[in-house]
């Protein structure tokens, strides 16, 4: 079997997609799309998303994007409406949190929907035990613990003897 001597497999042969980092220009939704908000993953390149018309909606993810752009929750994506059903839809586009922002300033989007960054750290977690209230002498009750005591070992001695 030979050797592999190159740097990489098939996707760096492929080539990398280099113009990520780049600003590009902002699509807005035409007839027959919707701006909507993930709501849950479902897998297999399907997901529930809440469209800004009020619906909910399952969406499927074309095979353009399923590898190329991972969607999570709470992201603002465009979504295409189905003519013959209108509880399904095909997601579009993704819009990354600068875009978001943008299309929420234009007011294309409603001022309700929460606009988050994929970087942004969420300082939601609070804990009950925070407070100075509670001394560090205290300690907590433990749960009922047996005591073992050392007499009849001693008796049994005693006894051979």
């Amino acid at each position: 079997m030979p050797k592999n001597k190159g740097k990489g497999g098939k996707n760096r042969r492929r080539g990398k997609n280099e113009n990520e980092g780049a600003k590009r220009e902002l699509i807005l939704k035409e007839d027959g799309q919707e701006y909507a908000q993930v709501l849950k993953m479902l897998g297999n390149g399907r997901l529930e998303a809440m469209c800004f018309d009020g619906t909910k909606r399952l969406a499927h993810i074309r095979g353009k994007l399923r590898k190329r752009q991972w969607i999570n929750t709470q992201d603002i994506i465009l979504v295409g409406l189905r003519d013959y059903q209108d509880a399904k839809a095909d997601v579009i586009m993704k819009y990354n949190s600068d875009e978001a922002r943008r299309l929420k300033n234009m007011g294309h989007l409603p001022e309700s929907v929460n606009v988050v960054d994929g970087n942004e750290v969420e300082d939601d977690i609070f804990f009950d035990n925070e407070s100075d209230e509670n001394s560090d002498d205290e300690i907590a009750p433990q749960p009922y613990q047996p005591i073992i005591s050392s007499e009849s070992e001693s008796d049994d001695s005693d006894e051979s003897d």
